[in-house]
């Protein structure tokens, strides 16, 4: 009898455990009335409260800057380590792809595979961009360092040249060369000036900020290295990430909300890869190309043009323009002549890279018209400086994409056509809400 009893208790615990082992369904039946009321009054609360919450954010933003500065210093290295990560994504998955297949064919353990050529993919990946990092370190930095110190040594002397060749110069008596000469004066005393005493008075602050940046500069450093040992982590989970993420979307939005903001995310991610690896590619070539031609040219600072041409050519439109006026102000300081040649020499560089090279390695990745990617340039630098320049076109360009995707589809809700074309000067839709135009008998198309 007692055994009996203790096997039905089992039966019974057995029988509760499976219940719970089975996610239960909830929310079959609609909500309740009372439950709906309290739904819109939590709802106006919520609202309120919000609206509460902004107000007192407004006055203490300066504070709420603050404490997001100060975690984004803390997650520094898992920044880097994603951007390290999204960079060298090509790289692995062109692996993934060439490996996995010839892997499988050897391997006959499940995901085995998957799991080498990732790991194969990732080692590869990382040796590739520390290789490319200290290969530039070696290039750079020596040439750099010389090129810098040969101008502050020089830069004084070739002002001083410049001068005497201006004043060299044969001017008839008139009053604008007298005008133009008592221009040149007053800029050689603010020079002669500004070189004996303000130059020495902020030697001190210079070195104390320089002392600063190297400070900063090693902090930097260090945080790339632990972001590189985070890229690596998450290359190897990338899918697992991927998955989980699509979950948390699934659960906290509507299937249909949900899957435009899917769309969205894929559409950004062609978007800014295709725009910032595109853009890196891009502005190596024309780094080297200028590097040769500078060289050939036998031009002063060839390496500290190169970078600055290489470097700027990322920024896009203005890039071209930012880095060569420096550049041509150096070279000119040197030799004018020289100088003459360096603008023509970027001219030609430029319209090869915009006419040719750009287009070939970027394509039509935004889909941005020049107007709005001088806007985006415009806009991004000004609230976000060198970083915004770069990085306003592709971010502009989504925006650009989700506007136009929502205007789209108001129209094709009225029935109305989504291509630009159609809206040309002569057409025009009646009070009906029919489009009457050129394009009426050749059917709706879109951009």
């Amino acid at each position: 009898m007692k055994e009996e009893n203790n096997k039905k208790e089992e039966r019974e615990s057995e029988k509760i455990q499976s219940h719970y082992n089975v996610r239960p369904e909830f929310g079959g039946k609609g909500p309740s009335k009372l439950r709906r009321q309290f739904s819109k009054g939590m709802t106006f609360f919520l609202v309120i409260a919000a609206c509460i919450v902004f107000y007192f954010a407004l006055l203490r933003m300066t504070h709420i800057s603050d404490t997001f500065q100060i975690v984004f210093d803390v997650l520094k290295p898992v920044v880097y380590g994603a951007v390290i990560a999204y960079l060298l994504n090509p790289i692995v998955n062109k692996i993934d792809k060439y490996l996995i297949p010839v892997l499988k064919k050897k391997l006959s353990k499940e995901g085995q595979a998957e799991k080498l050529s990732r790991s194969v993919g990732i080692f590869m990946s990382i040796v590739f961009l520390i290789t490319l990092i200290v290969a530039l370190f070696n290039l750079l930095i020596p040439e750099l360092y010389i090129s810098i110190k040969n101008m502050i040594s020089t830069l004084p002397g070739q002002l001083n040249d410049l001068v005497r060749k201006l004043n060299e110069v044969q001017l008839n008596d008139t009053t604008t060369n007298k005008l133009i000469q008592a221009a040149v004066a007053e800029g050689t005393t603010m020079i002669q000036n500004w070189l004996r005493q303000d130059l020495l008075g902020q030697v001190n602050e210079w070195m104390s900020n320089l002392t600063v940046g190297i400070i900063s500069f090693f902090s930097e450093i260090f945080n790339v290295l632990i972001g590189i040992i985070v890229s690596i982590y998450i290359l190897f989970s990338k899918e697992l990430f991927l998955r989980q993420s699509k979950k948390i979307v699934y659960a906290v939005m509507n299937p249909d909300h949900a899957n435009m903001l899917l769309h969205l995310t894929v559409k950004s991610n062609e978007i800014f890869g295709g725009f910032i690896i595109g853009k890196i590619i891009d502005s190596a070539i024309i780094g080297i190309l200028c590097f040769i031609g500078v060289s050939l040219m036998k031009m002063p600072y060839v390496m500290l043009v190169s970078v600055i041409i290489g470097v700027t050519n990322v920024i896009p439109f203005f890039g071209p323009y930012i880095g060569a006026i420096p550049c041509t102000i150096l070279i000119l300081l040197s030799d004018p002549i020289k100088g003459i040649y360096f603008v023509l020499f970027i001219l030609v560089l430029q319209q090869f890279d915009g006419n040719i090279l750009g287009p070939k390695i970027l394509g039509d990745t935004t889909g941005l018209s020049a107007f709005w990617v001088i806007v985006a340039i415009l806009l991004g630098g000004g609230l976000f400086g060198f970083v915004g320049m770069v990085m306003g076109v592709p971010t502009f360009a989504v925006l650009y994409y989700i506007g136009e995707m929502l205007i789209n589809n108001r129209l094709e809700r009225k029935h109305l056509p989504s291509g630009s074309d159609y809206y040309d000067p002569l057409s025009y839709v009646d009070d009906k809400g029919n489009y009457v135009g050129s394009h009426t008998h050749s059917g709706h198309s879109e951009d």
